[in-house]
């Protein structure tokens, strides 16, 4: 369970409508190259542009994660990362896409196949969520036990619970899981503001 309340908010109601009134503008083109459909969900925009970048960030050059004791580059990218490797950010944007929609979003559907009736919000937040922590520990979730359940909101709140590394709570993932800091908004913010 969170460790904060979980409560709406403006920011993150306005993130949300301003992704999607991006979509209908056109804005967000890029995304739909990566979808076999020709059109991404929106549920992967909101989660790479309000979610993910922000609270990954950009690194050009690979560097060492002491948490995760691996190497990540670009926007937290760890698979065949090693020592001395840099991208561009357009290599790392296109990185970024690729694997949010087909390593990531496709296969958290395949787990739960109810996500695709979640509000997008929801979509989102799970989506970030599976990229940070991992697909498998999604798939065995109670966020996802919640998502099948239907109970968006109870989904929202049971995804705070990975806010840990090396056994301890770090303050950081409390952030990002829950009501995100000053800056950025918490997964759980935007999950429950879209409901």
């Amino acid at each position: 369970m969170p460790i904060n309340k979980i409560t709406p908010t403006k920011r993150a109601k306005a993130a949300i409508a301003t992704v999607l009134a991006g979509i209908s503008a056109g804005s967000y083109a890029i995304y739909d190259r990566y979808s076999p459909s020709g059109k991404m969900d929106p549920a992967v925009v909101l989660a790479v542009e309000k979610a993910i970048i922000p609270w990954e960030g950009l690194a050009l050059k690979s560097h060492w994660d002491p948490f995760a004791k691996i190497w990540d580059i670009c926007y937290g990218e760890t698979k065949g990362i090693g020592p001395g490797m840099t991208r561009t950010k357009q290599e790392c944007k296109d990185m970024l896409l690729r694997r949010v929609y087909s390593d990531f979003q496709q296969p958290i559907l395949k787990c739960s196949p109810n996500l695709a009736n979640a509000p997008v919000s929801v979509r989102a937040s799970m989506i970030s969520g599976a990229y940070n922590f991992g697909v498998g520990a999604w798939c065995r979730s109670t966020a996802k036990a919640r998502v099948e359940g239907g109970q968006w909101r109870a989904a929202c709140e049971a995804q705070t619970a990975f806010n840990r590394a090396g056994r301890q709570i770090v303050r950081g993932l409390v952030n990002r899981r829950e009501m995100g800091d000053a800056q950025r908004i918490g997964e759980a913010e935007l999950c429950v503001s879209g409901l």
